[in-house]
Protein backbone atom coordinates (compact mmCIF):
# COMPACT_ATOMS: atom_id res chain seq x y z
CA UNK A 1 0.00 0.00 0.00
CA UNK A 2 1.66 3.29 -0.65
CA UNK A 3 1.53 5.75 1.58
CA UNK A 4 1.95 9.19 0.67
CA UNK A 5 2.93 12.50 3.19
CA UNK A 6 2.86 16.09 2.70
CA UNK A 7 4.43 18.69 4.08
CA UNK A 8 5.18 22.46 3.91
CA UNK A 9 1.75 23.71 4.02
CA UNK A 10 1.65 26.99 6.63
CA UNK A 11 0.17 30.52 7.21
CA UNK A 12 1.26 33.48 4.68
CA UNK A 13 0.23 36.68 3.54
CA UNK A 14 -1.21 37.46 0.17
CA UNK A 15 1.59 37.52 -2.19
CA UNK A 16 3.78 35.18 -0.39
CA UNK A 17 4.88 31.46 -1.57
CA UNK A 18 5.20 28.09 -0.28
CA UNK A 19 6.23 24.59 -1.25
CA UNK A 20 4.24 21.46 -0.42
CA UNK A 21 6.50 18.47 -0.77
CA UNK A 22 4.41 14.99 -1.04
CA UNK A 23 6.93 12.25 0.20
CA UNK A 24 5.90 8.94 -1.25
CA UNK A 25 6.97 5.33 0.23
CA UNK A 26 7.19 4.51 -3.42
CA UNK A 27 8.54 5.46 -6.49
CA UNK A 28 5.99 7.90 -8.39
CA UNK A 29 6.50 6.13 -11.71
CA UNK A 30 4.68 3.08 -10.33
CA UNK A 31 1.55 5.16 -10.38
CA UNK A 32 1.30 7.33 -13.83
CA UNK A 33 -0.12 9.89 -12.28
CA UNK A 34 0.47 11.88 -9.10
CA UNK A 35 -2.12 15.21 -7.98
CA UNK A 36 -2.21 17.79 -5.87
CA UNK A 37 -5.66 18.69 -4.56
CA UNK A 38 -7.50 20.87 -2.02
CA UNK A 39 -10.35 21.73 0.01
CA UNK A 40 -11.96 24.60 1.66
CA UNK A 41 -13.93 24.67 4.73
CA UNK A 42 -17.56 23.66 3.36
CA UNK A 43 -16.44 23.24 -0.06
CA UNK A 44 -16.00 20.37 -2.06
CA UNK A 45 -12.31 19.17 -2.77
CA UNK A 46 -10.86 20.16 -5.77
CA UNK A 47 -7.99 19.69 -8.18
CA UNK A 48 -5.30 21.66 -8.56
CA UNK A 49 -2.69 20.10 -10.81
CA UNK A 50 -1.38 17.04 -11.54
CA UNK A 51 1.80 15.53 -12.43
CA UNK A 52 2.38 12.28 -15.96
CA UNK A 53 5.34 10.71 -13.65
CA UNK A 54 6.81 9.22 -16.80
CA UNK A 55 6.32 12.16 -19.60
CA UNK A 56 6.53 14.83 -16.63
CA UNK A 57 3.97 16.35 -18.88
CA UNK A 58 1.64 18.63 -16.31
CA UNK A 59 -1.65 20.29 -16.11
CA UNK A 60 -3.17 22.98 -14.11
CA UNK A 61 -6.79 23.88 -12.64
CA UNK A 62 -7.43 27.37 -14.21
CA UNK A 63 -7.66 29.18 -10.66
CA UNK A 64 -3.67 28.11 -10.29
CA UNK A 65 -2.23 28.80 -13.51
CA UNK A 66 0.79 30.31 -13.81
CA UNK A 67 1.29 30.78 -9.91
CA UNK A 68 1.55 27.31 -9.36
CA UNK A 69 3.91 24.40 -10.63
CA UNK A 70 4.27 20.95 -9.94
CA UNK A 71 7.26 18.79 -9.90
CA UNK A 72 8.68 15.44 -9.40
CA UNK A 73 12.34 15.41 -7.84
CA UNK A 74 15.32 12.96 -9.93
CA UNK A 75 14.71 10.13 -7.36
CA UNK A 76 11.17 10.03 -8.47
CA UNK A 77 9.86 9.36 -4.54
CA UNK A 78 8.66 13.14 -3.79
CA UNK A 79 6.63 15.19 -5.69
CA UNK A 80 6.24 19.23 -5.06
CA UNK A 81 3.82 22.01 -5.10
CA UNK A 82 5.45 25.19 -6.22
CA UNK A 83 2.85 28.00 -4.97
CA UNK A 84 3.42 31.66 -5.37
CA UNK A 85 1.19 34.73 -5.20
CA UNK A 86 -0.81 33.52 -3.15
CA UNK A 87 -4.34 34.23 -2.61
CA UNK A 88 -6.94 34.13 0.53
CA UNK A 89 -8.81 32.20 -1.81
CA UNK A 90 -6.18 29.71 -1.97
CA UNK A 91 -6.64 28.82 1.35
CA UNK A 92 -7.54 25.27 2.42
CA UNK A 93 -5.99 21.70 2.80
CA UNK A 94 -4.23 20.42 0.46
CA UNK A 95 -3.67 16.86 -0.32
CA UNK A 96 -1.34 14.52 -2.62
CA UNK A 97 -2.73 12.00 -4.63
CA UNK A 98 -1.65 9.33 -7.01
CA UNK A 99 -3.40 7.16 -9.37
CA UNK A 100 -1.97 3.60 -11.12
CA UNK A 101 -3.00 4.91 -14.64
CA UNK A 102 -2.69 7.73 -17.06
CA UNK A 103 -3.86 11.33 -16.08
CA UNK A 104 -6.83 11.49 -16.95
CA UNK A 105 -7.58 15.28 -15.25
CA UNK A 106 -8.39 16.03 -11.78
CA UNK A 107 -11.30 13.63 -10.38
CA UNK A 108 -10.81 12.77 -7.36
CA UNK A 109 -12.52 9.69 -7.84
CA UNK A 110 -9.64 8.51 -10.39
CA UNK A 111 -7.00 9.02 -7.44
CA UNK A 112 -6.90 5.95 -5.46
CA UNK A 113 -4.11 6.67 -2.84
CA UNK A 114 -4.52 10.10 -0.65
CA UNK A 115 -1.86 11.81 2.09
CA UNK A 116 -3.37 13.07 5.42
CA UNK A 117 -2.87 16.67 4.21
CA UNK A 118 -1.14 19.86 5.00
CA UNK A 119 -2.93 22.96 6.14
CA UNK A 120 -2.17 26.57 3.61
CA UNK A 121 -3.70 29.56 5.31
CA UNK A 122 -3.34 32.96 3.20
CA UNK A 123 -4.29 36.33 5.05
CA UNK A 124 -4.84 39.97 3.20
Amino acid sequence: QVKLVESGGGSVQTGGSLRLTCATSEYTYIHGCMGWFRQAPGKEREGVAYIATGAGSTYYADSVKGRFTISQDNTKTTVYLQMSSLKPEDTGMYYCAAAAGRCRGLLTSYFGYWGQGTQVTVST
